[in-house]
């Protein structure tokens, strides 16, 4: 049996509608949330800061990340810069590298001697991951983001992989490891076993942390019931034949 209450693993809500972000706010198992620009675009968020200061205004109390989105290191900067000084629990995510593949790593160091917060984001190798950990500062509160979703996607088992980061991260104390994008409710208890600080989760996932222990019997019952219910309502008919006669 797993005890949601006895992970040590932090849950941050993954997302970009202010409604849902308000709803996860109330669950006491959420620690903390993060946004990007896709989820946004998705959302309907036109007003990148109008959208940032609301959720803010109404998340005060916990950490939320919010990612630049120019493409030119310069740019990146002055963003990061900007997105820090909305709110004392801001973290920037910066991307790995920027669309040219060139390593983020000067900036990362950059922006994290200035004391900024920090979440980088879109990593999946362990050199990136040893890359970021050395531009990171030792003082500074850091996020660093490895998809171990997308790595499962390519059929990697993410489990070794996010263990690996970990222990790359190790001299870095104010660095926590994020086990980004994961895919199912197993994932969470993975991240937790490997000893990942935090973990994001969709609305979607977020609404199957009551499926944790189910009784399997019931949960099979309920699949049935459920096909009968559809076929029901989609109206589906087969004509029998009788069988014939012996």
């Amino acid at each position: 049996m797993r005890d949601l209450k006895n992970l040590k693993v932090k849950i941050f809500a993954d997302g970009a509608d202010i409604a849902s972000m308000v709803e996860a706010a109330a669950n006491p198992l959420i620690e903390g949330f993060t946004t990007n620009p896709t989820l946004m675009r998705q959302a309907g968020v036109s007003d990148y800061k109008a959208f940032a200061q609301k959720a803010l205004h109404a998340i005060p109390d916990r950490p939320i990340s919010f990612e630049v989105f120019a493409d030119d290191f310069a740019t990146m900067d002055l963003q990061a810069r900007e997105i820090a000084s909305w709110g004392d629990n801001v973290y920037v995510k910066i991307p790995v590298t920027n669309t040219a593949g060139e390593s983020a790593g000067p900036l990362i160091a950059a922006l994290a001697r200035s004391g900024i917060k920090l979440n980088i984001t879109a990593i999946m190798t362990l050199d990136q991951v040893e890359e970021v950990g050395a531009a990171l500062s030792e003082d500074v509160p850091a996020v660093v983001s490895v998809f171990a979703g997308r790595v499962a996607d390519t059929g990697r088992d993410p489990v070794p992989h996010m263990k690996a980061a970990l222990q790359l991260l190790s001299s870095r104390p104010n660095a926590e490891l994020l086990w980004a994008s994961p895919r199912e409710l197993l994932n969470l208890f993975q991240a937790d076993d490997v000893g990942c600080h935090i973990i994001t989760m969709t609305p979607d996932l977020l609404k199957k942390l009551s499926l944790v222990d189910k009784d399997l019997d019931e949960y099979s019952l309920e699949t049935v019931a459920m096909f009968r219910r559809d076929a029901l309502a989609a109206g589906f008919s087969i004509s029998l034949r009788e069988k014939a006669a012996a």
